[in-house]
């Protein structure tokens, strides 16, 4: 597994590119926002020979699927979110207006994700793991045999997610870190929906909102 980081749109978020088998790999939290950052993914792509085949998202707000309809367009992909971010789907054509930024209506999905759930594609598996709280559909994405964690916006390197958008919970969003994300070997890599990746280990030693 090779992972690849492009950070998009005036809101920084992180899209990442998951190398698999045969040129194949997974793309998560398609944030490209604009010809210019599509024609960047595309090349990006092309340069390394990679096919998606996969399209995940974390959660649903505006700045996870500002790509979601060119990976669509360009690639016939639609987007596996849980059922919980429908609204925030729904609703980021508003949500974008309110950073002064233009969105059509996202795509339908392909379909909805589940917590426990095993996402395979590219010859990489990934198991969904429920984390509401900054949003309430947001879950994350584990490859135990490779040691990463995808956890969009629930933990950051040195912080949580905000809880105080539609669907967010604070108590909720710190229960499931605790539960479902400190679990998980402290060698685990986490790759979050902004900034620098971290470890878990390194989270629960030194985080503020943990200590």
């Amino acid at each position: 597994m090779k992972i690849y980081k492009e950070e998009f749109s005036p809101i920084q978020v992180n899209t990442y590119i998951v190398d698999g088998d045969d040129g194949e790999c997974i793309i998560i939290d398609c944030g490209c926002y604009g010809s210019a950052e599509e024609k960047r993914l595309t090349d990006f792509l092309a340069e390394r020979s990679l096919t998606p085949r996969l399209l995940l998202n974390t959660h649903c707000h505006l700045d996870h699927i500002f790509g979601n309809a060119f990976m669509l367009e360009r690639y016939g992909l639609r987007s596996w979110f849980h059922e919980g971010d429908r609204y925030n789907h729904s609703i980021a054509p508003k949500h974008a207006q309110m950073f002064g930024l233009v969105m059509d209506p996202p795509p339908e999905p392909e379909g909805y994700l589940t917590d426990g759930q095993i996402v395979t594609a590219a010859g990489l598996s990934f198991e969904v793991i429920a984390v509401p709280g900054h949003s309430q559909g947001g879950i994350a994405f584990y490859s135990a045999k490779n040691g990463v964690v995808f956890t969009g916006d629930a933990l950051f390197a040195g912080s949580i997610g905000r809880s105080d958008l539609p669907g967010g919970n604070h108590e909720q969003l710190m229960t499931n870190i605790r539960a479902r994300l400190f679990t998980l070997s402290p060698d685990t890599v986490v790759y979050p929906g902004h900034g620098p990746a971290t470890t878990i280990g390194e989270e629960m030693r030194s985080n503020p909102f943990f200590s």
